[in-house]
C-alpha cells in the first residue's frame, strides 16, 4: 500500500538517500538522463538530518520503501549544503513580483525523486499536492533550480504549475532555471 507522508524516522532518510543514489546524474547514462531525469546533489544522511531539522521532507511509501520524495529546504538551511549556497544567494538579486526572492518567505525544493518502477502512476504529482498542503500557510511559495537539459523534470514541473522566473549558466557551462511555484495567487 503506497502512503504520502511527513518525513520522520532516521530510516526513511536513509530510503531518500538509497533513492537518490539509483538517480544521481553523474551515474546514469545519456539514454537514461534523457529519458528519465536525474538528481544532482549527492546528500549524506547528516545533510539530510540537518535539513529535517528545520522542515520535514514529504516522501511516499510503499510499505517501508522509500520510492518518492520532495525534500524541504529552508534558508535555515542554506550553510549546510555548499553547492546550494550560491542558491540562496542568488534570491537576493533575482526578481519576482517586483522583489527580491530573498524578501518573500519561500521554501526550497531540495530535491525531487519518483522511483523508476513507479513513474507514470502520478507520484509526482500525488507528492507535490502533499507538499504544497503542508507548507501553503507558512511560506508564499516553492523555489528550486532545474537544469535546462532535464526536460522530464522541467515538463513536469511546469505541469504541476511553477514557472521560470531566471535562467543563467554556472562555472561548470551547465544551464539552470530557477523555478517558482506560487501558492498565493
Amino acid at each position: 500500500m503506497i502512503t504520502i507522508v511527513n518525513s520522520s524516522a532516521t530510516k526513511e532518510l536513509e530510503g531518500v538517500l538509497e533513492l537518490q543514489k539509483q538517480n544521481l546524474k553523474k551515474d546514469l547514462s545519456p539514454e537514461q538522463i534523457k529519458e528519465q531525469g536525474f538528481v544532482t546533489v549527492s546528500h549524506s544522511l547528516d545533510d539530510l538530518e540537518k535539513m529535517h531539522q528545520h522542515e520535514p521532507n514529504i516522501i511516499a511509501k510503499d510499505g517501508e520503501l522509500v520510492i518518492a520524495y520532495v525534500l524541504a529546504m529552508t534558508e535555515q538551511s542554506k550553510n549546510d549544503i555548499p553547492r546550494l549556497v550560491e542558491m540562496y544567494e542568488s534570491f537576493y538579486q533575482i526578481q519576482y513580483q517586483g522583489k527580491p526572492v530573498s524578501s518573500f518567505s519561500y521554501v526550497v525544493v531540495g530535491q525531487v525523486c519518483v522511483s523508476q518502477n513507479y513513474r507514470g502512476k502520478g507520484l509526482f504529482d500525488q507528492c507535490y499536492h502533499a507538499y504544497k498542503e503542508y507548507f501553503k500557510s507558512k511560506y508564499d511559495f516553492a523555489i528550486t533550480e532545474i537544469a535546462t537539459i532535464n526536460l522530464r523534470s522541467m515538463n513536469a514541473h511546469k505541469r504541476i504549475g511553477f514557472e521560470v522566473i531566471h535562467t543563467y549558466t554556472d562555472g561548470s557551462a551547465v544551464e539552470w532555471n530557477v523555478v517558482i511555484w506560487d501558492w498565493k495567487r
